[in-house]
C-alpha cells in the first residue's frame, strides 16, 4: 500500500503524512529531507553545491531511516538543497532510493513534489495537497518557533513563492499534480479536518480495488 503525497512547501503534506502513516501502519518517508540530507552533506564536507559527482556519492550514502528533521530543517540546508535538487544525476540516486524505500512491505506514505509523477505513479492514492502562500507561510512561521527558530513571516512567504516557481518551471520532475491526483487545499482546514479528508479519500480507492 503507497500512498503519494505532493504539494509544495508548508502546505500541511508532511504533517498529514505522518498522520496517515500512524493510521493505516505504514512508514513514512519526507522525500525533501532526503534532498537536504544531500545539500547538508555538501555542506559539512565544504563541496561546492555545483559538484555533481560528489552529491551523488553523497546521495548513495544516506540513511533513509535516520534523518535528522531538526537539523535539516535550517534555512541555508533548505536554499542548498534547492540547488541540489535540480541535478537530474541527484534526483535519479534518489529517485531510485525512494522507491526501493516505498516498496518494502506493508508499504509507505511518501510526501514530496514529484511522488506521484515519478517516484511512485503506481500508487493506490495520489493526493496533492496545496493552501494559499499566506497560510503557508504563517504554518512554517510556526513550524521553525517550535524548534527555536525565530523568523519573518513576510520574508518566509517571498522565500516561498520563489520555491514554488523554480519548482513547478524546472526542466526535471517539476511541481505538479498527477493526472489522477486528488486535490486537497487545507488553506481553510486545520489537520483534524485535512486529515479525515485524506482518509475519507484513501478509503475510497481501496473500496474500488
Amino acid at each position: 500500500m503507497i500512498i503519494a503525497i505532493d504539494g509544495p512547501a508548508a502546505s500541511g503534506k508532511g504533517t498529514l503524512a505522518r498522520r496517515l502513516a500512524e493510521q493505516y501502519g505504514l512508514r513514512h518517508l519526507d522525500t525533501g529531507l532526503t534532498y537536504r540530507a544531500v545539500a547538508a552533506a555538501m555542506l559539512d564536507a565544504g563541496r561546492s553545491l555545483d559538484d555533481v559527482g560528489a552529491a551523488v556519492a553523497l546521495a548513495h550514502q544516506l540513511d533513509l531511516a535516520h534523518l535528522d528533521a531538526k537539523r535539516l530543517a535550517a534555512h541555508d540546508i533548505g536554499e542548498a538543497a534547492s540547488r541540489v535538487s535540480v541535478r537530474p544525476e541527484v534526483r535519479a540516486a534518489l529517485t531510485q532510493m525512494q522507491r526501493d524505500f516505498a516498496q518494502q512491505p506493508p508499504g509507505a506514505v511518501l510526501d514530496g513534489r514529484d511522488i506521484g509523477t515519478v517516484v511512485c505513479p503506481d500508487a493506490l492514492v495520489k493526493l496533492y495537497v496545496t493552501a494559499s502562500a499566506a497560510t503557508r507561510a504563517r504554518r512554517r512561521v510556526e513550524e521553525l518557533a517550535e524548534y527555536g527558530v525565530a523568523a519573518d513571516e513576510a520574508a518566509i512567504r517571498a522565500d516561498l513563492e520563489r520555491r514554488d516557481e523554480r519548482d513547478m518551471n524546472r526542466t526535471v520532475a517539476p511541481l505538479r499534480p498527477a493526472p489522477d491526483a486528488v486535490l486537497l487545499d487545507t488553506t481553510e482546514m486545520d489537520i483534524e479536518a485535512a486529515f479525515r479528508a485524506a482518509v475519507e479519500i484513501i478509503e475510497g480507492a481501496r473500496r474500488r480495488l
